[in-house]
């Protein structure tokens, strides 16, 4: 199978014989990586490499989430608060010779705003007015209202070199070489990738001191491993030093001595986003209905172990925003939506039929695993006839398909990858480009545009209202139903020093890690 034959193709490198080679660390992903262009990614191992391996950001956040410098080694703010001007670091270069400019970023911001790339950022930097490289070393960014802060989208969205890219016609992004090897400016840098196998990054010996120097290890090996079972034998024989462990796994890292459990806390929320555009979620009770049929509570101690938060809402537990509500699980209520939109049926265990068509749909998810999510996620609805069938796509497949234009498909199981306070509120709100959760579902209203506009503009005092507006507003649509929000879970071996993990990522220490062969 592809999992296994990805740990093999390690070979040497993966295993901890003495002939692997020193200062290497391998880690799995559960998927290939999506892309090596930060503005096209939505993938979260991917976006995790690229913010904290391959290239770097304006400025990032310190452990308490607060902006401190990085590229940016100061900044200072007019007097109104709609206009930042940021001193850049001289001397970093990007991995093919060429140096880093306030050109980058001016570039980066444009591109992420172009509708032709149709970039998953392009909802969190709207709220820039313009990007101006008034130097190679000062940049300036003027904002559509004045801001109590910066917004985090500077600490999360990576610079892409400018004369790699401003050539190729946005439209054409996804599918150019950058894309599976990427020119960085980070710790480290691309070295190799084999499809569907492992991705390679190498130490760059250049990294200035000002950004951290070096990074510790001397490569990174990523390798495609998606079967739980596998990632975990990986683990204890030694040929993965970092792996997401399926939750239901998680107390046989524990009772290992060679291992250590890992469960940061995670922006990651897992939903079914319906298709609005065709029946039979063109009704809104029928995507009600199925929301309302969900177990969450038995979802999460079932199939993730307690390693997560059942979903009441869009906005996890602990950030801005957040509301603390139970989920609603009212299978009468779900009978009752069903019935009114037509979909009946005379005793139960029955299917529902509207004109003598069964209430079939098709759920596509990427799998992996036991799939337990899915199916009791299908065990639910079956209870309230009806008839769900699970189809398991590759994840390239999976994003094109629900990516385009026109939705070919019923209604997808995906997670939604979040990033710190308003830009995970923006990633899961994006209506118009692609990469959001909605734009999944072909939901765009004049309103919601215009509250999330509204949100994303509103200053310090106003952005609690203007979000639960928008919260409100998807509430009664209900073009998605939030499942739940996860943690992370984490093996990790004892040999692998230096590792931290918290909401800025898992990755957030990888130039630190280290792994110690001896004693």
């Amino acid at each position: 199978m592809a999992s296994i034959a990805a740990l093999s193709v390690l070979g040497a490198v993966a295993c901890g014989r003495p002939d692997r080679p020193a200062g290497t660390i391998v880690m799995a992903s559960g998927a290939d990586l999506e892309s090596g262009n930060p503005l096209v990614t939505v993938h979260p191992l991917s976006r995790q490499l690229q913010r904290h391996a391959l290239f770097v950001t304006l400025v990032k956040l310190d452990s308490a989430l607060q902006p401190e410098p990085y590229l940016a080694r100061s900044w200072q703010w007019d007097a109104s608060r709609r206009a930042v001007t940021f001193t850049l670091l001289v001397g970093l270069t990007w991995h093919d010779g060429a140096p880093t400019t306030a050109a980058d970023i001016a570039f980066t911001m444009a591109a992420a705003r172009d509708t032709a790339l149709g970039s998953p950022r392009a909802g969190d930097v709207s709220v820039m007015d313009s990007v101006l490289a008034l130097n190679d070393s000062t940049v300036r960014v003027v904002f559509r209202d004045p801001r109590a802060e910066l917004p985090t989208v500077l600490a999360e969205l990576p610079i892409v070199p400018q004369h790699v890219l401003d050539s190729v016609p946005r439209a054409r992004w996804r599918a150019h070489p950058f894309s599976t090897a990427p020119v960085g400016n980070g710790p480290f840098r691309f070295v190799s990738r084999t499809p569907g196998r492992q991705w390679r990054f190498a130490r760059n010996a250049d990294f200035p001191p000002a950004l951290g120097g070096p990074p510790n290890a001397q490569q990174i090996v990523v390798a495609v491993v998606d079967e739980a079972a596998t990632k975990f034998a990986g683990l204890v024989s030694g040929e993965l030093d970092v792996a997401g462990v399926s939750p239901t796994m998680a107390h046989l890292v524990e009772r290992d001595p060679s291992l250590m459990l890992m469960t940061p806390p995670a922006l990651f929320s897992t939903v079914l986003a319906f298709n609005t555009t065709r029946a039979p979620f063109a009704d809104a009770r029928v995507r009600r209905a199925l929301s309302l049929s969900i177990d969450r509570v038995r979802l999460v101690r079932a199939a993730v172990a307690g390693y997560a938060t059942p979903a009441a809402a869009a906005i996890p537990p602990g950030l801005p925003f957040s509301v603390a509500e139970a989920p609603v699980l009212d299978t009468k209520q779900a009978d009752s939506l069903l019935d009114a939109a037509g979909w009946t049926r005379r005793q139960a265990g029955v299917v529902r039929t509207r004109g003598g068509v069964p209430l079939e749909v098709t759920l596509l998810t990427v799998g992996g695993g036991d799939m337990a999510v899915e199916q009791l996620v299908q065990a639910d609805l079956a209870a309230r006839g009806v008839v769900l069938t699970l189809r398991v796509m590759e994840l390239s497949s999976f994003l094109a398909t629900v990516r385009a234009p026109v939705k070919q498909f019923d209604v997808v199981l995906t997670g939604i990858p979040g990033d710190i306070a308003l830009g995970h509120l923006s990633a899961m709100f994006a209506t118009a480009q692609r990469g959001g959760a909605l734009d999944y579902t072909g939901l765009h209203t004049a309103e919601l545009d215009r509250q999330l506009a509204a949100a994303r503009g509103a200053g310090p005092d106003a952005a609690s209202a203007a979000w639960r507006a928008v919260a409100a507003e998807l509430e009664a649509a209900m073009p998605v139903a939030w499942l739940f929000h996860a943690r992370g879970v984490q093996g990790r071996s004892r040999k692998l020093k230096g590792v931290h993990m918290d909401l800025r990522g898992e990755l957030v220490s990888v130039a630190r890690w280290t792994r110690q062969d001896t004693p």
